[in-house]
């Protein structure tokens, strides 16, 4: 998904639904650098929330251990300085259970 989309489908539902929550949060460190976005409305099918995922793309990877018996093995990510990678996840609030459940991500049923 692309900047300029993304940021249309943020104007459609502050134009269209409550918005309850929007932020911006870091990643978590096992996660490796990046951001993620999250908004919060309540939209045609009650209680929803939209995020998307930000982070610099993977060029490599590079394994770092020994064949010594007990020793650790880690892995070392680079990453593109320019090139982004994005992910796109919709979901809906389930009062029965007070959990976010996923929602299909095929294009027919995407009211987006």
């Amino acid at each position: 998904m692309t900047d300029e989309r993304w940021q249309d489908i943020l104007g459609h539902i502050k134009d269209k639904f409550e918005v309850l929550d929007h932020r911006t949060e870091a990643l978590a460190a096992e996660e490796g650098p990046g951001s993620i976005e999250v908004i919060e409305f309540n939209g045609p099918l009650g209680r929803m929330k939209l995020n998307r995922t930000t982070k610099p793309r993977v060029l490599g990877k590079k394994i770092i251990g020994s064949k010594r018996i007990g020793s650790d093995t880690t892995v070392e990510y680079l990453y593109s300085d320019t090139e982004k990678s994005h992910q796109f996840g919709a979901y809906r609030w389930n009062e029965d259970e007070q959990t976010w459940v996923e929602m299909a991500k095929d294009r027919d049923t995407m009211i987006f």
